[in-house]
């Protein structure tokens, strides 16, 4: 018998690749146990990512589900292991310090051994604050290596990188293929050279199935010296998320390692309860093309983590561009041909923004420009003309710096809108915050919880505690799915209605001309099984509406108020005149100038700077601050 290796389950992991959100904390208590009886596993990821968010968006304490959660691995002796994004904590924007180093500490008493801690700069002074935080908490410091594939990120990168890490205080190395592009013989090149320099250091690799490449890549992982493997479980194994167990088990026990064997009745169970739990509500925000494995994405490197989110996203985007082509007269597209776009620009944008690894939030930042480059440029604007402000935050240094220089245009942009690049620690432009959200919570009478984790949450994510602690998440999630439901519902249940024959065989294509709410369309009607003439608008089921906060115009464009011009939302999200407290809103009277930026729109988990197309003076203002808004809503009336 050849040497050990150990097992891990990511289970967290398995859902947030594959969609929207992980079960709640009764259903995980369910599947605890016979996850323990499987008797395969030395680790479990409980938590950490998006976890904590997720919880609160569905009306859930965090807290509670992972004290529940990691309690029965930690009677059972199996440690947990959760992911933080280093300077980002766990959420998807810069985390003071004061807030991370509590992190630590409470993820720690609540239950959770290992902190796996990743960069998606791959910038070790991002992590040195991770590794002491995490040691002095009582957690084990693991550092990850984010592996992509590009000129700049080579084998001996990555061997380097992880002195690097060691040095600051990591006590562990995962290897996180986090798009599953890691080339395998490539992957046992660098777990070969950081257990040369390194014998002592654990090393384990996670990596992604999305385009194919993960089970060789484990296999070489294991030959050259990895200690543990992250393996997925049906039914979310494979597609965009993990190797299943059973093959990663057969393979390296054939290959001669030592590997405990597995309760396969355990493993029917976790895999039926898994399955219950997506019949009860997570497989309604489960997308289909999530569940396949796709070898496109060798090309873009987009991870397995994000296109959970992704798929969702571009539902809303595929609508509001149809939308958009509809209202004047142009062909619909689909959500393959929108998702090849978005692949092709992520492939030319991603050395212009100057290589950051693909992962959260960065992975989001390239995705999101590529998106508004395609969007903007079906609709004729020019490529770049949507970056949006956590982009701009990463190009300028604030995140680190980058792998690679940024592209010649990017630069220009830079340098005409005057914006400054960052040279210092990033660390340094977050102040502690710690006492801020204490005051506040004393002023609202709320308790800071067992071991402070409820002053954490809140400093941690303000805006969805906010909507927890008031009901307003838990009754926003109830009514969507509920819609979800009686959506999936109506569609099982609708007849299908067998095409009329027409006898006519020479029936010409007749077109209508409708007008509605002052649009014009042109709508070509086929009496026939004949395909509609490329240019037709799609059918027109009902009026679009006019946007409740616009004005009504008369025929020369002048509102009952007087002529103006507006200034109209590029994209549908959550509309906000600030995006920071310091930051003084627009008023009426304020006059502004083309370029100069005047709201904000948070779409895709970032946030969208509007900029004026014209100059003037502003008369109304029709945006609401923190409500939503829908792309081409009048948010500016200016003379």
């Amino acid at each position: 018998m050849g040497r050990e290796i150990k097992l891990c389950l990511v289970y967290r992991d398995m859902w947030q690749s594959a969609g929207k959100y992980v079960p709640r904390v009764d259903q995980l208590l369910k599947v605890a146990e016979p996850i323990i009886e499987m008797g395969c596993f030395d680790r479990v990821e409980t938590n950490g990512g998006g976890f904590e968010q997720v919880n609160l968006l569905f009306g859930e304490n965090p807290n509670n589900a992972v004290r529940k959660w990691t309690q029965p691995f930690n009677d059972a002796g199996i440690q947990t292991q959760m992911l933080e994004r280093g300077l980002n904590g766990i959420r998807m924007s810069p985390v003071p310090a004061d807030v991370r180093a509590l992190m630590f500490k409470v993820k720690k008493k609540q239950g959770t051994d290992i902190a796996r801690s990743f960069d998606g700069l791959n910038n070790p002074q991002n992590l040195a604050n991770s590794f002491k935080f995490a040691k002095a908490g009582g957690m084990i410091a693991q550092a990850a290596l984010s592996l992509t594939f590009s000129p700049i990120h080579t084998v001996d990168y990555y061997i380097n990188l992880a002195d690097q890490y060691i040095e600051l205080g990591a006590e562990e190395i995962c290897i996180k293929d986090m798009a599953g592009i890691g080339r395998p013989v490539s992957v046992g090149k660098i777990v070969a050279g950081i257990k040369s320099r390194h014998p002592d250091v654990l090393i384990q690799y996670h990596g992604h199935s999305t385009p194919g490449l993960s089970v060789a890549s484990s296999l070489e992982a294991a030959k050259n010296g990895a200690d543990i493997i992250d393996v997925g479980m049906e039914p979310l194994s494979w597609g965009t998320g993990h190797a299943d167990l059973l093959t990663i088990h057969a393979m390296l026990k054939d290959a001669g390692f030592k590997i405990k064997d597995f309760n396969s009745k355990a493993y029917m169970e976790a895999r039926s309860l898994s399955q219950e739990f997506m019949d009860d509500f997570l497989g309604y925000y489960i997308n289909p093309m999530n569940r396949k494995m796709n070898s496109l994405l060798i090309g873009p490197g987009l991870p397995g983590g994000m296109m959970g989110s992704l798929m969702a996203d571009l539902e809303n985007n595929l609508k509001s561009i149809n939308k958009w082509l509809t209202k004047r007269n142009k062909p619909n597209i689909t959500q393959e041909d929108l998702l090849i776009k978005l692949f092709e620009e992520v492939e030319y944008v991603w050395p212009r923004l100057g290589y950051p690894c693909l992962v959260t939030p960065f992975s989001q930042y390239v995705k999101n420009v590529a998106l508004m480059n395609v969007l903007q440029m079906i609709k004729g604007k020019d490529r770049w003309s949507m970056v949006d402000e956590n982009t701009w935050g990463m190009l300028l240094g604030r995140s680190g710096q980058l792998a690679g220089p940024i592209g010649d245009e990017l630069s220009a942009m830079a340098k005409k809108q005057n914006r400054e690049f960052y040279q210092g620690n990033p660390q340094d432009l977050y102040p502690d915050e710690l006492e801020l959200f204490a005051a506040k919570m004393d002023e609202k009478g709320w308790d800071y919880g067992e071991d402070d984790e409820e002053l954490l949450e809140y400093a941690m994510h303000p805006t969805q505690y906010e909507d927890y602690k008031s009901g307003k998440a838990k009754e926003k999630f109830e009514e969507d799915i509920r819609n979800r439901k009686e959506s999936a519902q109506a569609k099982s249940t609708a007849p299908v209605i067998a095409p009329i024959p027409v006898v006519t065989t020479n029936f010409q294509p007749k077109v209508l001309h409708l007008d509605v709410n002052g649009e014009q369309f042109k709508v070509s009607v086929s009496y026939s099984d004949e395909v509609a003439p490329q240019n037709a608008a799609a059918p027109v089921t009902s009026a679009i509406p006019t946007p409740s906060n616009a004005p009504a115009a008369t025929s020369n464009g002048s509102a009952a108020s007087g002529s103006y011009e507006s200034i109209t939302a590029p994209l549908e999200g959550k509309f906000f005149l600030t995006k920071e407290s310091s930051e003084v809103p627009k008023k009426v009277g304020d006059k502004i100038s083309e370029g100069d930026t005047v709201a904000y729109i948070e779409a895709m988990k970032v946030i969208n700077a509007i900029t004026a197309d014209k100059s003037g003076t502003i008369v109304e203002i029709l945006g609401r601050h923190g409500e939503e808004i829908e792309e081409d809503d009048v948010i500016f009336k200016i003379q």
